[in-house]
């Protein structure tokens, strides 16, 4: 998390039942994740317009439904940051930063390497809800501890579907 974004909060206190230092943590967490699903986001997208082989039509219906379900999902991230009193990260360089997910750098050689890809960034992508969760459960805040749990349950199917195709 950047120095500049951890330090931004509202000017006004949040009384939501969570403690400032608690929301704090579970903030910067939440802030890594919402990273990490803007850039899994990208990657998908360009997988998407990318994509070629003879399994071009399924893959690109598959990462045009994930792709789509990741902005969703970005957007309750970044407002549940914006419920707990902080600002979200939004820059490109803050998303490169926070990210456990990294760039290609280029344009995998083969469908297969991008469903590989995406299949290994789902699968970090839940692991890091997962810590998020027990962040979240520290703190007792219900509200991102299930929105932990849709993460998850959304990564894994995404997971699911990508390993299948591997089959």
């Amino acid at each position: 998390m950047t120095a500049q974004t951890l330090k931004k909060t509202d000017r006004l206190s949040v009384g939501i039942g969570v403690e400032e230092k608690k929301r704090e943590k579970v903030a910067e967490e939440l802030s890594g994740f919402l990273a990490s699903t803007f850039m899994l986001y990208l990657k998908t997208h360009y997988y998407h317009w990318n994509v070629t082989g003879p399994n071009f039509i399924g893959l690109h219906e598959l990462f045009d439904q994930q792709y789509n379900a990741l902005l969703v999902a970005g957007d309750e991230l970044a407002e549940r940051v914006r419920a707990l009193g902080h600002f979200t990260p939004g820059t490109v360089n803050e998303f490169i930063e926070l990210s456990e997910i990294k760039d290609d750098g280029k344009l995998p050689a083969s469908a297969e390497d991008m469903v590989r890809n995406l299949l290994k960034a789902n699968e970090a992508c839940s692991n890091q809800a997962r810590a998020v969760l027990e962040v979240a459960e520290d703190a007792e805040d219900e509200v991102t501890v299930d929105l932990m749990v849709t993460r998850m349950t959304a990564h894994d199917k995404a997971s699911w579907m990508l390993r299948s195709t591997l089959e």
